[in-house]
């Protein structure tokens, strides 16, 4: 008996990383992707690390084409494929998120991206699987309107059956080098076993989100982290300071040896510019835009879009694919084919769960489905 997952707006699949790259019990057997450069960067980072391939294949479209009939009953019978051989079905995605992000779109679900939220509702919903994973940006439950909307997707989901629990995560917490807040919404659907899972009220489960986090992200910001230093290209600092050296962009940097890696001439060359670049110091992350990260303190957010642009600490040039990579907690061997825009690379890392927050949330889903539903249909 295995967890068989459909995966949805996969991108490279950082998400998806985290429960197919690990001793879990997870399978990932569909996978589906509008862009068709990300989908290509999933398989290929799969075939380079010879991971096998899912056993529906990968689906290059939008989720639209799920919902029409013909294309859901064959989904439908991908399910109940899985199911007779006793396997426990889960969708996991993360709809799109500019519509809700802060320093985005802001048109919510009346954007052409914020309605993808609701379609990933629609389609969990029609195919009733085991449980689910939803995955966006905090603004989604920051501001009032859209709250509203995540709270109509959230009711339209316990209207179907489903016990939810939700909250926001951290990545600092899961050992990522990166202030990144994520929103998770986890469903299981209600069936005979239900009176053994563990409840807060009726309708919401009580689920162990930090059950595997390796630190807690509120001590974490409140360290004596370094603040800003004068820049110096090629400069040397020891790290002297009283906070986890595993959480700071130098250490992943030498940890995945990101000068070595495949995609570590993957930069945006700046023509000009350079000469402000000189005068940003090292660690100033106050701007919008020109943010020089500190070698020996985690990342902001690592989102390289709207103009945002992360500077290397000690060299003057933005950060390279390899060194996104690293601050996403990628393992060392993941990479992008050499053939994918330079664009596409930086969207699709910045857009993704970082993954050891990924296997975190794996092991709790992992542990939960073993304890509690093992034996479900």
């Amino acid at each position: 008996m295995a967890i068989s997952l459909f995966s949805f707006f996969s991108g490279a699949g950082l998400l998806d990383l985290g429960f197919e790259y690990s001793n879990l019990d997870f399978n990932i057997v569909f996978v589906n992707e509008y862009n068709a450069s990300f989908l290509n960067a999933y398989i290929y980072s799969r075939l380079h690390h010879n991971m096998k391939r899912p056993i529906y294949g990968y689906h290059c479209g939008d989720i639209n084409e799920l919902l029409v009939p013909i294309n859901s009953k064959v989904l439908q019978k991908y399910i109940q494929e899985q199911r007779a051989l006793k396997n426990i079905v889960g969708f996991i995605g993360g709809p799109p998120c500019p519509d809700f992000s802060v320093g985005g779109k802001n048109l919510g679900k009346y954007g052409e991206n914020g309605i993808l939220a609701q379609r990933f509702v629609e389609l969990i919903i029609a195919q009733q699987p085991n449980f689910f994973l939803f995955e966006n940006v905090r603004g989604l439950v920051k501001t009032a309107k859209h709250l509203e909307y995540y709270n109509e997707l959230k009711q339209a989901l316990l209207n179907a059956g489903y016990i939810i629990s939700d909250t926001i995560l951290n990545s600092l917490s899961f050992g990522v080098p990166q202030d990144r807040d994520r929103v998770f919404m986890i469903g299981v659907l209600k069936n005979n076993f239900i009176k053994r899972i563990p409840l807060l009220d009726s309708d919401t489960l009580d689920f162990p989100w930090l059950k595997f986090a390796v630190f807690d992200s509120d001590v974490i910001k409140k360290l004596p982290w370094p603040s800003i230093q004068p820049y110096k290209e090629n400069s040397k600092r020891i790290f002297r300071y009283p906070v986890p050296k595993e959480l700071t962009v130098e250490y992943w940097f030498k940890k995945n040896k990101v000068y070595k890696h495949p995609n570590s001439k993957d930069v945006f060359q700046v023509k000009s510019g350079r000469a402000k670049m000189m005068q940003i110091p090292e660690g100033d992350t106050s701007r919008k835009s020109y943010k020089r990260l500190h070698r020996w303190r985690y990342s902001p957010t690592a989102a390289y879009g709207n103009n945002e642009v992360h500077l290397h600490p000690y060299k003057t040039r933005r950060l390279s694919v390899a060194e996104a990579m690293a601050i996403q907690s990628l393992p060392e061997w993941f990479c992008l084919p050499e053939n994918m825009s330079l664009t596409h690379k930086f969207k699709v890392i910045g857009n993704g769960v970082p993954y050891l927050m990924s296997l975190g949330i794996a092991k709790s889903i992992n542990e939960f489905i073993n304890t509690y539903l093992r034996g479900g249909s």
